[in-house]
């Protein structure tokens, strides 16, 4: 099954959080608190831990996010984790991974698998699909 949807990021908190040892990159490494909203067939929100080598110059960086979801999808309604990842050079989306954590989910999304994907268009709307299981 797919359900999609877009969402908004309505805050965005960078943290002290700083790997230990401390070791010096040609790009910084960055630890962040998000919360999102989503509409559409994917409609709660989420609480997210962000993590980034990012240069803010050139806009080149890697991203790992781990989500804790609130809501619906395709009508269900739960909790579950999911984790994404990409890379970009500054204008481009590569390396993109997208999975539902096994075991996360609750209520009517107990045993929700699958996987995924996000996309920025053009216009600054952010999209997300799940194609998803239920068992």
């Amino acid at each position: 099954m797919r359900a999609s949807g877009t969402f908004s990021v309505k805050s965005f908190t960078p943290t002290d959080v700083t790997p230990e040892p401390a070791i010096t990159t040609a790009l910084p490494v960055g630890v962040a608190w998000l919360e999102k909203h989503f509409e559409g067939e994917v409609d709660g929100r989420a609480a997210t831990l962000f993590t980034a080598a990012f240069d803010q110059a050139t806009g080149a960086g890697t991203y790992v996010a781990m989500e804790s979801f609130e809501g619906s999808v395709g009508g269900r309604t739960g909790t579950f984790n999911f984790v994404h990842s990409a890379s970009t050079a500054g204008g481009d989306r590569t390396g993109e991974f997208f999975l539902i954590v096994a075991s996360s989910g609750t209520g009517e999304l107990a045993g929700i698998t699958g996987g995924g994907g996000l996309r920025v268009d053009e216009d600054g709307t952010h999209r997300i699909w799940f194609d998803y299981e239920l068992s």
